[in-house]
């Protein structure tokens, strides 16, 4: 924890399903995002940042709780997070903090477009949200207490940029400091519904693939990525007038300022789409952050393997609030400041979910756990050992080791190595079905939560 004499604002911004590739700092050959870029030199970037459970509700839940999906039981979608639980919301604003959460929610459960009563809201005062919608030109809202549904005006990430401007606008000069979380629903698919000036910045016949593209997927994938980066240059321009803003106010120095996504997306790579993957392209996350005033403080990049649960105890570190005792991630602000790594250099990756949504087995899902190193990625299903990377030599992860004799020792650390990580955690790794009997979850015949609009 981080002793400081006044206590600095927290601006938290994310994209939905964006993939750390995909941005100019992280070497895309293809996408424009100048503002994400030049905050990348002015930041700590976390260049080995993951999602550990690579599915929306479950990351939001972690980032909210700092606890793991098996702990806070959002481990698949459209599943509630319990208003017991002690938030992130709840945390600061028992510090004295205003809070505020604008955008994509998703950790109701009770229905993508319904209204969600205040003691749901998990501790944040001021409210402009939707549990979740991927119309984004036509996208709602309830505002505070009223149970009137509003809809933003054209793409709605604009419009939640207004608003969180004048959030901050309104905030900078109070008394109080404040948390504010802005949540975008792009670059999550539908792809092609960026307003018109950003999706004519690429062309589909153009776009330079990754090479774990197959051929077979080329075409398609072109397509999704062109749309894809639209919504990604879009975004890229609301961070930068948050920024302006910001700096407008004058308290640039005196504000945490965090710039990430809750999971990635395959966009073909692999031949596979969306999350809940174990590829790097659905579990590496960008995560930028940006404090000035902090003690020890120095731009630079980080290989350290932060994920969804250590970001609730991080940022509170960086403020000096007391972590809540059911917290389980880990506290990187020492790091932050120039101190030692906290973990142990490896993060668990997860499925726990049964083939349902996106691990369903028509998708080529199924359930995992498995470790991402900074150097390797190895992970086991229900059935036993499935893959194994050495991502320094196989930075696309294009040739799979398990079995393999001479990667044979190192398999065998890194399976010793899950193995801990399981005990220490808690996890047996059974069948996802068990996971949703034991939480009581009502599955349709594909095992997925159904939602209702």
């Amino acid at each position: 924890m981080v002793t400081m004499s006044k206590r600095p604002n927290v601006i938290y911004i994310f994209g939905d399903q964006w993939r750390q590739q995909a941005t100019g700092y992280a070497g895309d050959p293809n996408v424009e995002t100048p503002h994400i870029d030049e905050l990348a030199r002015q930041s700590v970037n976390f260049t080995h940042a993951v999602a550990g459970c690579p599915v929306c509700s479950p990351a939001r839940a972690s980032l909210l709780t700092g606890q793991r999906p098996l702990t806070h039981g959002v481990f698949v979608n459209d599943v509630s997070l319990s208003a017991d639980t002690v938030s992130m919301g709840h945390a600061f604003g028992g510090a004295g903090y205003d809070t505020a959460y604008i955008g994509k929610w998703h950790v109701g459960g009770r229905g993508r477009s319904s209204y969600i009563e205040p003691r749901h809201r998990m501790g944040f005062d001021y409210w402009k949200v939707l549990e979740c919608t991927h119309d984004y030109n036509r996208s709602a809202y309830y505002a505070g207490d009223s149970d009137r549904k509003l809809h933003w005006e054209g793409y709605d990430a604009i419009e939640q940029t207004r608003d969180a401007e004048a959030y901050i606008r309104d905030h900078a000069g109070g008394g109080k400091p404040f948390l504010l979380m802005l949540s975008w629903g792009p670059p999550h698919a539908p792809y092609g519904t960026a307003p018109e000036s950003y999706r004519a910045l690429y062309d589909a016949e153009t776009i330079e693939l990754r090479p774990n593209v197959p051929d077979e997927t080329a075409k398609e994938a072109r397509q999704w990525l062109a749309g894809y980066y639209a919504h990604c240059s879009a975004l890229d321009v609301c961070l930068g007038d948050v920024l302006a803003m910001v700096r407008a106010c004058g308290i640039e120095d005196d504000t945490i300022l965090v710039f990430t996504s809750d999971h990635g997306d395959m966009l073909g790579s692999q031949g596979h789409t969306k999350k809940q993957r174990p590829w790097d392209e659905s579990i590496r996350v960008p995560f930028l952050l940006r404090y000035p005033r902090l003690p020890g403080w120095e731009a630079r990049e980080t290989d350290a393997l932060i994920d969804a649960p250590d970001i609730m105890p991080t940022l509170l570190g960086l403020c000096g609030i007391d972590i809540p005792d059911r917290v389980e991630g880990l506290d990187f602000s020492g790091h932050i400041a120039g101190g030692d790594d906290p973990s142990d250099g490896s993060a668990l990756i997860s499925c726990a979910q049964p083939f349902g949504q996106w691990a369903r087995i028509e998708h080529q899902g199924r359930e995992y756990r498995g470790l991402r190193t900074k150097r390797y990625t190895y992970v086991r299903d229900l059935e036993g050992p499935w893959l194994l990377y050495d991502n320094e030599a196989d930075p696309y992860q294009m040739r799979n080791l398990v079995d393999d004799a001479e990667a044979a020792a190192i398999q065998n650390e890194l399976d010793a190595a899950l193995d801990r990580k399981l005990a220490d955690q808690g996890d047996a790794f059974r069948p996802g079905m068990e996971y949703v009997e034991r939480w009581g979850y009502t599955v349709d015949e594909t095992g997925t939560v159904p939602y209702t609009d």
